[in-house]
């Protein structure tokens, strides 16, 4: 599965796109752990020290925020799906 990662994720990544081999059906959870398993420096960035997303970042798969769908971090995730993770982003004058 393709996970994008954006802004200042990419700077731990050090690209845009990895390909995860994880199996079909996994949650947004077990993606996320994933990422913090290959990336360990994700912690405090994305995760927090439970592996949980941490409240200021986001996770979209195919577009829609895991926030709005319907079992959260226990959505299931098909192999063929496209996650986005975005760190917070602030920023502009007042």
């Amino acid at each position: 599965m393709k996970v994008n990662f954006f802004a200042t994720l990419r700077q731990v990544t050090g690209q845009k796109t990895i390909e995860f081999d994880l199996p079909d059906g996994v949650t947004a959870q077990g993606v996320l752990d994933a990422v913090v398993t290959q990336y360990p420096a994700m912690i405090g960035m994305l995760a927090d020290e439970d592996g949980k997303l941490l409240g200021h970042c986001h996770m979209f798969i195919n577009g829609r925020g895991v926030t709005y769908l319907l079992d959260q971090m226990d959505s299931p995730v098909r192999a063929s799906d496209t996650v986005n993770f975005f760190p917070a982003v602030g920023g502009g004058c007042g």
